[in-house]
């Protein structure tokens, strides 16, 4: 008569059982950091950058006497814009062999 068997795990070695849940579990936090996490993570990381660009505009312009609010302020954030942009494509350009 065939014999049945109860324990199915029997048949997996415990060093290859315990890596198998290990990289489950690290599948599992992959796929959280990728799908929950990430999305905030960037949307945290670009408000960030933003402020850190208006303090910026804001102590530089300042220092010349442009007070936050005024016309000149405005215009010096803009020609400030403009200069991080010029220097975004000369480094996209660096970086593509072109300069």
């Amino acid at each position: 008569m065939a014999e049945a068997k109860t324990n199915t795990l029997s048949r997996f070695p415990l060093p290859a059982l315990g890596y198998s849940l290990l990289f489950a579990a690290l599948v599992a936090f992959g796929l959280h950091a990728l799908f929950i996490s990430g999305p905030a993570m960037r949307v945290a990381a670009h408000e960030y950058l933003e402020r850190t660009i208006a303090d910026e505009d804001r102590q530089f312009c300042e220092t010349f006497g442009m007070r936050s609010g005024s016309a000149a302020f405005t215009a010096c954030s803009r020609a400030l814009a403009i200069v991080r942009q010029k220097q975004v494509d000369r480094d996209n350009a660096a970086a593509q062999g072109i300069l």
